[in-house]
């Protein structure tokens, strides 16, 4: 058996791959957006084969750099990495294409089947498939919490930072964002007072490995258009806040700000900025504000559009758009006989101010980011976040399972087929390793099953 690295030919690993243009990199973010199923895990591993192993447009120990600065910000890390290569690749045309194509296949599928299942959810197969998948998707959230707890909780502080933050939003009520700026304060300050405590790797590999000569290696010098520049930074952030204001403004004096599209544009974009962590930890703040404030989804559709998320292409944050659709459609907002456009045009706006941020970030923040290396001022914090997400994501698990199992109500009934497939899911996804959308399809036809023999 093979390494990687022997299996590639020896003249590759001395010869630098030929220069790459810039429809050449669009061909490939094109099949990356239909592609990139797997959450952020899956997504960084197809980039990680595609771009460092095979193509070599970038070497490894560049790719964890940019991967690592990605981790730290709020917004889908993986979405972020794929902006920063483009850019780094072909300017800001590259980072823009990179970072739309990841996300527009995913958002035209989530869009139809939204649709499908708010129109048609009561159809018995319908209705079974999401039956058997909401157990699956209970165990999923099990499953990612024990996977970034093994990696983020390494010593007590970190487990004690993990246990406040699943009694504050668990036994307290605490909003999530609080949540985070407290961790992040504590980081902050022990990162200064304990920095042993706080100095935890990403969990994404070594940097030493080689797969031959890059396009962007080790030592190739920063590209002009990526070295730190005053005027570029003030234009980046005059045209994000463009092109943030325009639409918002227009949303208001069309519709005031109490309109549906104007209040989910606007929480949105809040939410943005606080999904450190990835989706999982921003679900929460989701459902306090889309649930329980706004009221434009339930409890069990926020079940039904994870598992949606989790089956399709792109990050797993545009569940978002499905909670946009929704909420538009269910509303009425442009009136009963315009109910899908109603939601089309809100899983639209709602996908445009969650990601809008992530473009900001990279094209403003990569030139510093190339310009500097690790730095336990900067990555304390973010370890913090980690270990708060951690309980931030239990307290989801456990919110699931008591709408999944007990779907009345704890005077209700127990949902013992529920039960026998959540369990299931979760021997499935701990003890053989399988794939999250195998989980998903077996316990959707499980469902379908159940459904046929109540009949």
């Amino acid at each position: 058996m093979t390494t990687e690295t022997e299996s590639i030919p020896n003249t590759a690993r001395v010869n630098t791959p030929p220069q790459l243009s810039f429809w050449q990199a669009f061909g490939f973010w094109l099949k990356l957006g239909f592609i990139s199923f797997g959450g952020p895990a899956g997504q960084i591993a197809i980039m990680h084969e595609e771009l460092v192993v095979r193509r070599r447009w970038i070497s490894e120990k560049r790719f964890l750099h940019a991967l690592n600065y990605c981790m730290v910000l709020p917004g889908p890390e993986a979405q972020q990495l794929a902006i920063y290569i483009g850019w780094l690749l072909h300017k800001t045309r590259g980072g823009i294409v990179a970072g739309v194509l990841f996300v527009l296949p995913s958002l035209f599928i989530l869009i139809a089947l939204s649709w499908v299942y708010i129109a048609f959810g009561e159809v018995p197969l319908i209705a079974g498939i999401f039956h058997g998948i909401k157990p699956a998707v209970t165990a999923i959230v099990v499953h990612a919490a024990h996977r970034i707890g093994s990696r983020a909780l390494k010593n007590k502080v970190l487990w004690a930072i993990a246990a406040a933050s699943f009694v504050a939003i668990f036994a307290l009520n605490v909003p999530f964002p609080l949540i985070v700026l407290g961790a992040a304060a504590m980081g902050f300050f022990g990162g200064r007072l304990a920095p042993e405590m706080f100095k935890v790797g990403g969990g994404h590999g070594s940097a030493n490995k080689s797969f031959g000569a890059a396009l962007i290696d080790d030592h190739t010098p920063t590209p002009e258009h990526a070295l730190f520049n005053w005027q570029r930074l003030i234009q980046v952030l005059s045209v994000g806040a463009f092109l943030w204001a325009v639409p918002m403004g227009l949303l208001v004096l069309q519709f005031g700000w109490d309109h549906t599209f104007t209040q989910m544009s606007w929480f949105f974009t809040k939410a943005a900025l606080l999904t450190f962590g990835g989706a999982y930890a921003v679900l929460p703040y989701v459902y306090q504000g889309a649930v329980e404030q706004f009221g434009w989804a339930t409890a069990t559709q926020m079940i039904d559009g994870l598992a949606l998320g989790e089956t399709t292409p792109g990050p797993l944050i545009m569940v978002v758009a499905f909670v946009g659709f929704i909420g538009g459609y269910v509303k009425e907002v442009l009136g009963p006989q315009s109910l899908f456009l109603a939601g089309a045009v809100a899983a639209s706006l709602v996908t445009w101010f969650t990601f809008l941020p992530s473009f900001m970030f990279i094209l403003a923040g990569g030139p510093l980011v190339e310009s500097t290396h690790n730095d336990l001022n900067f990555t304390a914090p973010l370890t913090a976040i980690t270990a708060a997400v951690v309980g931030v994501i239990l307290n989801l698990a456990m919110f699931f399972g008591y709408h999944v199992l007990w779907p009345q109500g704890f005077g209700g009934a127990f949902d013992v087929p529920s039960a026998v497939m959540a369990l299931a899911a979760a021997v499935a996804l701990f003890k053989y390793k399988r794939n999250v959308m195998h989980v998903i399809g077996v316990c959707g036809l499980l469902g379908v099953a159940f459904q046929w023999l109540t009949i």
